[in-house]
Parts: C-alpha cells; sequence; structure tokens
C-alpha cells in the first residue's frame, strides 16, 4: 500500500487552523484566574489537545468527506490531488481521533468529556447522515461551540481542577462563539460555485454573496458589543475601552470586505479576525482581574 507523503499529511491537518482552540484554551487558562504553579503540562497538553489533536482531527475528517467538493473547489487539496492515496484519509481521521482521545485522559473527567464532545461535533459536522454542514447556520454553529467555546469553558475549568467555571466565564465563552458563526462564514465564500454544484447550503448560498456577508459582519461585531457592555458592568473600563478600540478598526474593514466579499474574504480573515482574537485575550484578562479583586 502505498503511503502519504508527510507533506500531504501535514496539509490534511490544515495548521493554520489550528490557532483558533488553542488560542480559546489559552483564553479560558487566563481567565479562570487560576496560578500557573504546577499547572504548566495541564495548560500545554490542553492546548496541543484543542490544536493538533482535536482541531486536526477535525480538518482530516473535512477533508475526507469532502474530496468531491474540493475536487472542484480546491483541487489541488492532498485527497482530490492524489497525494493522499487510497483512504488514508479516512484513516488518518479515525487514527487521530483515538490519539486526541488518549491524550485527553490527561486532563481529568472534563478534559476527556470536552475532547470527546469537540470530536463528535467534528464527525458531526462533516460525515453524514448528519453533515451538519450542509445548512451554514448549523454547521457554522458547530464550529464556533467546538472551536471558542468548549475550548475556552475547558481551559478554565482544567485549570480550576475540574470545577465548574463561573457565570462570567460561561458567558463570555458563549459570545464569542456566536461571534466565531460569523467568522466561519469568512471560509464559505471561496467556496460558492462548488458549494452551490454539490447542494452544500452554505450561507452565501442559501442568502447570496452580499447579505451572507452583512450576516457574518453582525454575527462577529453584536456579541462583541454584549462583551464591552458586560465588562463596563463589571467594572472593568479600561480592558471595555481596548475592545472598543479593536471593534472600531474591525467596523472599518467590515466595509470594505462587505464591498467586495468573495474578493476580500480571505483579506479580513488575516487581518480583522486577529483583532478579534486579540478582543478575546483582552476579555479574558478583565476576568482575571475580576477573580483577583474577589478574592
Amino acid at each position: 500500500m502505498k503511503l502519504p507523503a508527510l507533506s500531504a499529511v501535514t496539509e490534511l491537518f490544515k495548521p493554520i487552523t489550528w490557532f483558533p482552540p488553542m488560542w480559546a484554551f489559552a483564553c479560558g487558562v487566563v481567565a479562570s484566574g487560576v496560578s500557573m504553579d504546577g499547572r504548566w503540562v495541564l495548560a500545554i497538553v490542553g492546548i496541543a489537545l484543542a490544536g493538533p489533536l482535536v482541531c486536526a482531527t477535525s480538518q482530516a475528517v473535512n477533508d475526507w468527506y469532502d474530496r468531491h467538493v474540493d475536487a472542484i473547489n480546491e483541487p489541488q487539496r492532498p485527497i482530490p490531488s492524489g497525494r493522499m492515496p487510497g483512504a488514508w484519509g479516512l484513516y488518518l481521521a479515525i487514527a487521530w481521533t483515538i490519539v486526541s482521545l488518549l491524550v485527553a485522559t490527561v486532563l481529568g473527567p472534563w478534559g476527556f468529556g470536552a475532547a470527546a464532545l469537540g470530536l463528535l461535533l467534528a464527525w458531526a459536522y462533516s460525515a453524514p447522515p448528519v453533515r451538519l454542514k450542509e445548512n451554514g447556520w448549523w454547521g457554522n454553529a458547530a464550529c464556533g461551540i467546538s472551536y471558542e467555546g468548549i475550548a475556552w469553558i475547558t481551559g478554565a475549568a482544567v485549570m480550576a481542577g475540574g470545577a465548574m467555571p463561573g457565570g462570567e466565564s460561561l458567558v463570555l465563552a458563549a459570545l464569542y462563539s456566536a461571534a466565531t458563526h460569523g467568522i466561519m462564514t469568512l471560509n464559505d465564500f471561496k467556496a460558492v460555485t462548488g458549494d452551490r454544484q454539490m447542494g452544500v447550503r452554505s450561507l452565501p448560498v442559501q442568502l447570496g454573496v452580499d447579505r451572507a456577508a452583512r450576516v457574518a459582519c453582525w454575527f462577529m461585531a453584536v456579541p462583541q458589543m454584549v462583551v464591552i457592555v458586560l465588562l463596563l458592568s463589571w467594572n472593568q473600563p479600561l480592558h471595555a475601552a481596548a475592545l472598543v478600540g479593536l471593534l472600531a478598526v474591525q467596523f472599518v474593514m467590515m466595509r470594505r470586505f462587505m464591498a467586495a466579499p468573495v474578493e476580500r474574504a480571505l483579506w479580513y480573515s488575516g487581518f480583522g479576525v486577529p483583532l478579534f482574537v486579540a478582543g478575546m485575550m483582552v476579555s479574558a484578562f478583565a476576568l482575571r482581574g475580576l477573580t483577583g479583586a474577589a478574592t
């Protein structure tokens, strides 16, 4: 049996996509307010689990079940190009699922349960008969919950020895999960042609390109505005002011993106989304300060 080249395996796992869940886990660690003394190993394992393991698994699953769509949209991908021969894409997805679950046992019940839920959503997103990605509303929601909410909450819980995170942390995790729905829509603009042909009802297919762009921007902006209000109510004005500045720049960039969504979706992902994730960490430090003031 012909083996895939290491470069094809690396491309299948899409390392560039690992950053969001790794960052969200780190935000949860910061938001927990717990000292890192004696917990560095847990944090490092958790970050690795969120990115190179669970997220990489989701990418392999997606590429395998999207190989026919990718043959139209991205024929250079490892599977449609033939660089990932036979059913190796599926074999790697299954193997990395097992490895992820084994590593998750290091993080205790919280870490294992979160990894299992994230992997379940990864398979449900791409694999039939569920295939959540067939509808942009459901598929993007699943990604937002998995990439941001689960990762944030798990980071906070693992640092706290398995205790449920506080209500403030849960609320912020939920808000950033909702905002990520819009970020996931950005990825769909490049695939409109293939999605239409293959019956994938992404938001640009369902709503049209211009309307989907507006919806994506509202999804990204409104939760951040709610976070600003919450930080002010929690007496964290400096952190709220920082978020206002980050969001103001995003608004300027959103206007440019909406003028040409297909051409500028990748541009906004590269330059606008980093401002969003920076705001996540600012919010996490606000919670850390809130926790410190309460103790």
